[in-house]
């Protein structure tokens, strides 16, 4: 069995992911992560309910990746239910928006850390690790200054450099004048978060060589995280071009199951390599640069 943990896993995207994990790869585990194991559970439970095989493939892990004791746990109950066997994959889908910027990045970027910390040891030498970003990210990015744009783009920056960022940028949670002072546009903290996402997946890719560690946003998906977006807009989801969660899953099974070229990358989604400082509509031609 190829063992794979998804964390955010009890709704929206994580839910489709692990729903496609289960349903086209016979020889898959899946650890559904969820920050409440309630709503773990009665994922699950309707996971199993539709079809009766998925669940002798499936375990529900208490996990909140923005509680480092949670993550901790988790980490341990999953090292106990492997046996000696190793982590096929982590997929890191957990995230939020909507909210103030150190709450945002606590979840989005500092999670995303704190779960590989804690579970790369679990996983196999040649292992996956995917982080569903967004094309919030590489947008973010693109309203920077040309010095904080290659900041973002640098394939020598380490953890350490950008916690330090992460912590100026905290400084000015709220600021927007002191963020557009600094060169980062408005600050707006999903996109800053997601583009520092973006960022660490080259830096883990780069300390961790043998893995296979990529990025991917899931597209424009109809999820709580969006689905006030829509309601405000006077558009239906289907006006507003909005997928549904089975879709969204799409690039990030690419990641987990596909063959891949390159490592510490960003992919669309539609599945083909994106850039990290500007936006690429789906289906136009594959990004091609360093």
């Amino acid at each position: 069995m190829r063992r794979i943990l998804v964390t955010g896993a009890n709704k929206g995207i994580g839910l489709g992911i692990v729903q496609a994990i289960l349903d086209e790869h016979a020889d898959t585990f899946v650890y559904l992560g969820a920050r409440d194991p309630g709503r773990g559970h009665e994922a699950a439970a309707g996971l199993v309910q539709a079809r009766a095989a998925r669940q002798e493939r499936i375990e529900v892990i208490a996990l909140d990746v923005a509680d480092a004791a949670s993550v901790s746990a988790a980490g341990g109950r999953v090292a106990q239910s492997l046996r000696g066997e190793r982590l096929y994959a982590v997929v890191n889908n957990a995230g939020i928006g909507g909210a103030e910027l150190a709450a945002v990045i606590e979840t989005n970027t500092l999670g995303v850390q704190r779960v590989c910390e804690t579970f790369l040891p679990l996983l196999d030498p040649a292992g996956r690790v995917v982080n569903v970003t967004s094309a919030s990210g590489p947008s973010f990015v693109s309203r920077c200054s040309e010095a904080r744009q290659r900041f973002f783009l640098d394939d020598r920056v380490t953890w350490p450099q950008l916690r330090d960022f992460i912590a100026e940028c905290l400084e000015m949670a709220g600021d927007a004048a002191a963020f557009a002072a600094r060169g980062l546009g408005d600050g707006e903290p999903y996109g800053l978060s997601k583009a520092c996402t973006n960022l660490y997946t080259m830096i883990l890719a780069r300390e961790q060589p043998g893995l296979r560690v990529n990025a991917c946003t899931p597209g424009f998906i109809l999820t709580d995280l969006t689905r006030s977006y829509a309601a405000s807009s006077g558009k239906s989801p289907a006006e507003l071009g909005m997928k549904s969660p089975a879709e969204g899953a799409r690039s990030a099974l690419q990641l987990l199951f596909g063959a891949l070229e390159g490592n510490g990358r960003y992919y669309g989604s539609d599945g083909k390599r994106s850039p990290l400082d500007r936006y690429r509509a789906p289906g136009s031609p594959e990004y091609r640069g360093p």
